[in-house]
């Protein structure tokens, strides 16, 4: 039995949301969004026992895909066994959505076609943690969010705050139970100061990395892959057999949607599921299809 199940989920107080963002715009896919949920119970204990097997192997800078190299991919694999075995252990919860550039959406206004990553982006956070299946609490939880530093201008980030908010309004989120979300729960952090994200951004760089084809990448003038490169494909199909461990999904696919488990909660309580957003009203581009 998990440890999730035995500390009696039904009476915690707060959830913890770590989210990120990848490529907006890659060669087949694009909008990459990840997170992880975790309960404020658990927090400190998962974040010390991270820490501490960073500091076991000697990692002594921010763990992040784009430092992934021959000198560290060890390493780094070790730590993210250890990411996977609190996984497996259901004291967090990850997520992930991307976008295949082949399908098109249609018919969107100018505004709609502007705030498509953030559109998107609120998506991912209504859709992908289960908020509509929270098991039953003895009041409704609070939820924080920490935001990956996006990067655009303070009014974009305001306005995509506020429309966040509105997640707790939301009829299939009140009917499970329901949520409290604060103006001051929705956060931009550094992911320099959360070990938790630092291993999000790990895993969310690899699938970006595998799904767009950085892994066939050669060397300018050249028929050879860099030796980073290298590094990187190899801790990608880590991760990858890390994905198949949690979910017992021997077969798993990082190209398409995952099905859930038979769990009657399962968008909320499967360790891990991957989701390929499609829009309603698409039109197919097959020049974005893999050869």
């Amino acid at each position: 039995m998990s440890d999730f199940i035995a500390s009696t989920p039904s009476d915690e107080k707060e959830y913890v949301l770590f989210c990120d963002e990848s490529d907006r715009h890659g060669a087949f896919y694009s909008n990459f969004y990840g997170g992880v949920r975790i309960p404020a119970s658990r927090l400190l204990s998962v974040e010390q026992t991270l820490r501490e097997k960073k500091t076991h192997l000697g990692l002594t800078s921010e763990i992040k895909w784009q430092k992934v190299g021959a000198d560290v991919v060890e390493r780094y694999e070790e730590f993210l066994a250890t990411f996977f075995d609190q996984m497996a252990a259901g004291r967090l919860h990850m997520r992930v959505m991307f976008t295949h550039n082949t399908q098109v959406a249609v018919g969107l206004s100018r505004d709609q076609q502007d705030q498509s990553y953030y559109h998107l982006y609120y998506q991912f956070l209504k859709h992908s943690f289960g908020l509509a299946s929270i098991p039953t609490h003895s009041a409704p939880p609070r939820l924080r969010i920490y935001l990956d530093e996006i990067g655009d201008t303070r009014e974009q980030i305001t306005k995509f705050k506020g429309y966040l908010l509105g997640l707790a309004d939301i009829k299939t989120i009140r009917h499970s139970g329901g949520i409290v979300l604060e103006p001051n729960s929705i956060t931009e952090v550094r992911s320099h100061d959360h070990i938790i994200m630092q291993a999000l951004d790990t895993v969310l760089g690899s699938i970006t990395f595998r799904l767009n084809d950085k892994h066939l990448e050669k060397l300018p003038g050249t028929r050879r892959r860099g030796k980073r490169t290298i590094a990187k494909d190899r801790l990608q199909k880590f991760i990858l057999s890390q994905i198949k461990r949690v979910t017992g999904k021997l077969h798993f696919n990082i190209g398409i949607s995952t099905g859930r488990s038979a769990s009657p909660d399962a968008a909320w309580s499967d360790p891990y599921l991957h989701w390929q957003f499609v829009p309603k009203n698409i039109q197919i581009n097959k020049a974005f299809h893999k050869r």
